[in-house]
């Protein structure tokens, strides 16, 4: 009986040991190198979301990636909201620093990307708060890079760079046509 006490008390003792080395562990990884969220809504469809409805799409958010503020054009990342901090958003970057945007519905009809800033766009136009609403948005709100598509099963995939078609920076533009 003292011998099943003991050998309780060990594995209490493991448990308790192994936890407070996990939590912080787990913490560091979320933190800084990946995590997973759901997107929801229809800012990003037909790319994710694509059946709409109770259907969401979970992503892999990697963090690591983006910890010296590097995206390219063609990236899905997340930012806080720049309406709401309490919010983080999913959008495809559009145009880096220094590029000429022709917007869609932004007080102006083009514009120069500032120094530390992106502009970011939903692939569903009509039905997403982006850059257009709001302008450049500050590399400063850059929370993570969506990387793999996780969920549902028959969605699994690696998410590459792409721009939409007739979106991107103006010089871009004009090389290609």
């Amino acid at each position: 009986m003292a011998q099943q006490a003991s050998r309780g008390r060990h594995y209490l003792r493991a448990f308790v040991s192994g936890f407070f080395v996990a939590v912080p562990v787990t913490v560091t990884v979320l933190d800084r190198i990946a995590y997973v969220a759901r997107v929801e809504g229809a800012s990003m469809q037909p790319f994710l979301n694509p059946e709409g409805g109770s259907e969401c799409d979970v992503v892999l958010l990697n963090r690591w990636s983006v910890r010296n503020y590097q995206v390219q054009r063609g990236d899905i990342v997340s930012v806080l909201s720049p309406r709401n901090p309490q919010q983080k958003i999913i959008k495809r970057v559009i145009g880096l620093e220094g590029d000429f945007i022709r917007t869609l519905g932004y007080k102006n009809r083009y514009v120069r990307v500032p120094d530390g800033h992106f502009w970011i766009e939903g692939d569903h136009h009509g039905h997403s708060l982006d850059s257009n609403s709001f302008g450049p948005v500050s590399v400063g709100l850059l929370h993570g890079r969506a990387s793999h598509i996780i969920w549902p099963p028959n969605r699994w995939q690696q998410i590459k760079p792409c721009l939409p078609p007739n979106r991107g920076p103006l010089d871009t533009e004009e090389e290609e046509g």
